[in-house]
């Protein structure tokens, strides 16, 4: 992979909710939609996976100029699916949200893990 941008992170952490905060001070340095869209991602593993499943995260630039952000999980089988959220709803927000702020998103599914990612411009 060629990624020419001074700002690419590799995080590897297990997905609980002290992570959450503990991925957006690594990613500190980067734009809030960013660091939104990182911990949405972990937050989505931690829902439909559970806790303490292991997950690397990446931020990395893109050819494009855009921003790239991915969370590996290794459930190749559980894929997230873009839910239309209600108001009442407490679930599925994680992707709306992802959906509203990235340019686009999709998932890469390997034999025993799939990645999540995004780009945003």
């Amino acid at each position: 992979m060629h990624d020419h941008s001074p700002t690419a992170y590799e995080l590897d952490l297990l997905a609980t909710p002290k992570a959450v905060p503990e991925l957006r001070h690594h990613l500190r340095a980067l734009d809030f939609e960013v660091r939104l869209c990182a911990t949405e991602l972990l937050t989505n593993v931690i829902d439909h996976l559970g806790q303490g499943t292991p997950v690397t995260v990446r931020v990395t630039g893109t050819p494009h100029g855009h921003t790239r952000v991915e969370v590996t999980d290794p459930d190749a089988r559980a894929l997230p699916v873009l839910l239309s959220a209600t108001d009442t709803a407490e679930s599925g927000r994680g992707l709306t949200l992802i959906d509203a702020l990235a340019q686009r998103w999709g998932v890469d599914q390997g034999a025993d893990h799939k990645t999540v990612w995004c780009e945003l411009a």
